[in-house]
Order: C-alpha cells, then sequence, then structure tokens
C-alpha cells in the first residue's frame, strides 16, 4: 500500500483529469518503440514496425497506447490498493506475455515525458512531477509483483 499525502493525491486527481488518453497514449507508445527497439519484439502482431514513420503511423501502436493509459484509470480508482488492482494484469504479463518488467518503467517515463511536453513547467511542475512520478512507480511496481 502507498501512503499518499493529501497533496500527492489531488495533484495526481487533478491531472489525470487533465490528460486525454487519446493523446497521450498513442504519443508514449510510439516513443517507446521507437526509443527503446528492443521493446518491438512484444508486439511482433503489431505489423511493420521497422522505422519511426512505421511507428507513427501504425494504427495498432496507438490503440495499444490508448488501452495502456485507459488502464491507468483503474490506478486512478484504486490509489489506496493498486498491487491487489493490478494483480491479474501482473500475472498475465509475467506468465503468458513474458514481459520484461523493466518495459514497465520505460514506459512510464515516457507516459511522463509526454505529460510534461503536454502541460509545461506552469502545470507539470516539480511537485506535480514528484507525485506523478509516486504514482507510475506505484503502478510499475504492481505491474512487476508476479515477477519477484
Amino acid at each position: 500500500m502507498v501512503d499518499w499525502t493529501d497533496f500527492e493525491r489531488t495533484a495526481i486527481l487533478t491531472l489525470w483529469k487533465k490528460i486525454s488518453v487519446e493523446e497521450i497514449g498513442p504519443q508514449a507508445m510510439r516513443r517507446l518503440l521507437i526509443v527503446c527497439p528492443w521493446t518491438q519484439r512484444h508486439f511482433s502482431t503489431f505489423g511493420n514496425l521497422s522505422s519511426p514513420a512505421a511507428i507513427m503511423n501504425n494504427e495498432k501502436v496507438a490503440k495499444h497506447g490508448v488501452t495502456v493509459m485507459g488502464g491507468l484509470s483503474k490506478a486512478i480508482e484504486n490509489m489506496d490498493d493498486i498491487k491487489n488492482a493490478y494483480a491479474k494484469l501482473s500475472v498475465m504479463h509475467s506468465e503468458k506475455l513474458h514481459v520484461d518488467p523493466d518495459n514497465f518503467r520505460l514506459l512510464a517515463e515516457n507516459i511522463t515525458m509526454c505529460v510534461a511536453a503536454k502541460f509545461g513547467p506552469t502545470v507539470f511542475t516539480a511537485e506535480v512531477q514528484e507525485a506523478w512520478q509516486k504514482f507510475v512507480m506505484a503502478v510499475t511496481s504492481a505491474l512487476a509483483r508476479q515477477y519477484h
């Protein structure tokens, strides 16, 4: 269980209300696959990922980004019990998909970069970023739980 201060909880929930899942999700997923090309091995069914241009225009990549960001809503709704909320997803990613748990951290970093670029320093202040990073690290830890 993660202990949230009132500021952290408010900052995360306020930021989440401003985030467009349909915008940030595809951006973060595309960035992950371009910047960390070794992560592409988990997406062999997505078709052409041979170049940044192919990734940018790949609808399956965009759709998966929306799915991932939509999945963060589960953590938002279960901030006091993220580990249990993500238990089944952790098992699936570990036992069925065999995703390297470090990829969760890489994707979280890319999501954070996209959020920071979208909202800039007036909304995504250092204090808000600190709360957001705590949140996404709680999610990545929950997803990696099955691996321990």
